[in-house]
């Protein structure tokens, strides 16, 4: 493993911002947005320079009615170069639907923990692996990439503590399966600073091949320090939603993902190469609340850039006279 510079110094450093909110975002509300608008919300991802944009899931409209609309999104998109669009897929079927609509990549999702795996999936750790392993099969036949997303590596709130061995026995077992990449995820907010900066580093030197990507929820308020954490050991993916949109079923109360237009801002303010349009995406995340009924969590949205200025109190030559007469 090479070295690598200080979270604390971005020094031009590549990070790879890759959007989740049409889809991890989406999925949680319970107004439907219209397939018109996350048309145009995934355009202007898009245009504003996302490495990757995970733009719907291919899963049974009973199940997520709010997404059920992915084939028709995917068709009416426009597909920048570079931009890597993803969908989530839960079996072969929606491995299928998704290679129909020429997805760039599959999205496949399981847990770290038993007990979430069998309350979110309804299926064991071994049953996930074997139906997820039948569609990194297909994907490879289309010459479709896989990334796996690996739920509750940090803890999971049925169980606690999350093995570190239970994570790495099972990033082995899709490594040798020749998955493209594999996403690390705090899905319910668990995770912290110290123990990101160890599971990512210890991957990364088990796995230097491996192309990993860190998914964290701001549930606990751990969001940016864990991901410059992860910075720190290594990682360079990341991904975050627009506006602070998402969530889980599992964490009662929970906040969404990380959001994107925060961290953009954040690390562009620290010198690293997110080369990202925070105002073409802070342009997107405003039209959001109109569309999911309300309020985002995104603090950004709410106070701007910090070298957004604003205008002097309306007396303030008057106030500056009567000090300066003082002196």
């Amino acid at each position: 493993m090479t070295a690598v510079r200080s979270a604390w110094q971005g020094a031009g450093r590549r990070i790879h911002m890759q959007e989740v909110g049409p889809r991890d975002g989406l999925q949680m509300e319970a107004a439907f947005v219209p397939t018109a608008d996350k048309v145009a919300l995934v355009n202007q991802l898009s245009a504003a320079g996302l490495d990757k944009i995970e733009v719907s899931a291919f899963v049974s409209p009973a199940a997520v009615p709010a997404l059920r609309d992915a084939e028709v999104v995917l068709r009416e998109i426009e597909r920048h170069p570079g931009v890597v669009y993803a969908a989530l897929v839960p079996n072969v079927r929606g491995a299928e639907r998704a290679i129909e609509s020429k997805v760039d990549e599959l999205n496949l999702v399981m847990s770290a923990s038993e007990t979430h795996n069998l309350a979110n999936l309804r299926m064991t750790r071994a049953q996930s692996f074997r139906a997820l392993a039948e569609v990194v099969a297909l994907g490879h036949s289309a010459r479709v990439a896989a990334n796996v997303s690996l739920s509750c590596v940090f803890g999971c709130p049925m169980e606690g503590e999350v093995a570190v061995d239970e994570v790495f026995d099972l990033i082995e077992r899709f490594d040798q399966l020749g998955v493209h990449g594999l996403t690390l995820c705090d899905t319910t907010g668990m995770a912290h600073p110290a123990q990101v900066v160890r599971v990512v580093a210890m991957a990364r030197l088990r796995w230097p091949r491996q192309t990993f990507t860190l998914h964290f929820h701001n549930t606990r308020g751990m969001g940016l320090a864990n991901v410059l954490a992860a910075i720190d050991a290594g990682a360079d993916r990341f991904d975050a939603s627009i506006g602070g949109l998402g969530g889980c079923p599992y964490a009662p109360g929970a906040t969404g993902n990380v959001c994107t237009e925060e961290i953009v801002h954040a690390l562009q303010c620290m010198d690293f190469h997110v080369p990202v349009d925070l105002a073409m995406v802070m342009h997107a995340a405003a039209r959001l609340p109109a569309l999911v009924g309300h309020e985002v969590p995104s603090q950004l949205l709410k106070a701007g850039p910090r070298l957004q200025l604003h205008p002097s109190p309306a007396d303030f030559a008057a106030v500056r006279e009567r000090a300066l007469a003082r002196t």
